[in-house]
């Protein structure tokens, strides 16, 4: 067994020394809020799967199986940060004082909604319906109030705290801001179980203004990071993955408003109802235009900076959630057009999400087994952006 361990490189016994380096307490262990993204890129794998076209039906037990791991994933991870706050609260506090990690609160809110709308969409088929139900309904009012927060506290942090340099804009920044649109999302599906029609109307406008909230902010990001890169060039580090981060307030923006408005169809009257069905599409098919622009600039700028050597982080789940986005865009456009064109792009960006959730899953695996992913870095790593034609500081 040792000789396998050594040849694997991985060493079970690491681990312990590293949880019992500090003894009573985690110190020694990097629990930071960007590890709930890997459970949104999970999530979205099981969402995606179950409402793909054509072959989403098939899916339905990989979708299940997937769900499940990512709601034990979700509470395994919430209890590991609790334990850790308890622990040692100077940990949860050098977290909410680093103008880069605080960025990352958003993804618990995000991982709580996507669990949460996975149970309503497959989860309902293992715990049935009521239970589904229930548990998105808890999620939901979680993840929303606490994105909610986010969305406001993480920005004023951000313009009156944290000391950021005229290269500092990156993907990260759109992390605290997104919430609220996934919020927007998975109220869509919870309309249908609102028996009153005045609330399932007031719950759809709230549904909207969420999603307009985190649009306007999110577009003002992008516009930001577009500038940083255009001004300043890359950073060529693990903040390069960050790029892809673009594309989750657009996929889940087209698939927002896909949702809303099939939903606007029983919770408003025409022809209010049918304008908001319309939106979906008007909206939807340039957003979808310019989120494949701008994935294929960021696979640009990914194959660019891999050349030059990119080291794994946890920042490479950027590859999966903002890509899972867009295969539920671009699933909604095909329900809403019902061209066959957009159906098989849904598949073929999906088995690209598949691709990345397996490697980038993997590689977080083999992290975690060897605690390197587990212990913060000595020295913050150097996020200096620079374009080829600058000089090699």
């Amino acid at each position: 067994m040792d000789g396998v361990q050594k040849t694997l490189g991985w060493d079970l016994r690491r681990l312990p020394r590293v949880l019992s380096s500090n003894p009573g307490n985690l110190d020694s262990v990097n629990l930071g809020p960007n590890w709930f993204a890997s459970v949104m890129g999970t999530g979205i794998i099981a969402n995606a799967s179950a409402t793909l076209p054509i072959v989403g039906p098939s899916l339905q037990t990989f979708a299940l199986v997937v769900w499940v791991f990512a709601g034990l994933l979700l509470v395994l991870l919430i209890v590991a940060q609790i334990a850790q706050w308890i622990s040692n609260p100077s940990i949860a506090k050098g977290h909410w004082n680093d103008p880069v990690m605080a960025q990352f609160y958003g993804a618990p809110p995000m991982a709580m909604l996507t669990v949460g709308t996975g149970a309503m969409i497959v989860g309902h088929n293992l715990i049935g319906q009521t239970a589904a139900d229930w548990l998105a309904w808890i999620l939901w009012i979680a993840g929303t109030a606490t994105g909610l927060l986010t969305a406001v506290v993480i920005p004023y942090r951000l313009f009156t705290k944290f000391q950021i340099r005229p290269d500092g804009a990156f993907g990260g920044w759109l992390m605290p801001v997104v919430p609220p649109m996934v919020s927007a999302t998975a109220g869509a599906f919870l309309l249908p179980t609102i028996s009153s029609q005045e609330w399932r109307e007031t719950m759809l406008f709230a549904c909207y203004a969420m999603f307009g909230m985190s649009f306007l902010s999110s577009l003002i990001i992008i516009t930001m990071i577009w500038s940083r890169l255009a001004h300043f060039g890359s950073t060529g580090s693990v903040r390069v993955p960050t790029l892809w981060i673009v594309l989750g307030p657009l996929g889940q923006s087209i698939t927002a408003a896909g949702l809303l408005g099939t939903a606007a169809l029983t919770a408003v009257e025409a022809p209010l109802s049918i304008a908001l069905n319309v939106a979906s599409v008007i909206y939807g098919v340039p957003v979808w235009g310019f989120a494949i622009m701008w994935a294929c600039i960021a696979a640009m700028m990914t194959i660019r900076t891999m050349r030059r050597k990119l080291p794994f982080a946890l920042t490479w789940w950027s590859f999966t959630f903002p890509v899972g986005t867009v295969v539920t865009g671009t699933t909604q456009l095909a329900k809403h057009t019902e061209l066959p064109a957009f159906e098989y792009l849904a598949i073929v960006f999906f088995l690209c999400l598949l691709c990345a959730w397996l490697t980038v899953g993997f590689r977080t695996l083999r992290g975690a087994y060897r605690t390197e992913l587990l212990i913060p870095p000595k020295t913050p790593p150097n996020a200096v952006a620079r374009k080829d034609s600058d000089p090699v500081p």
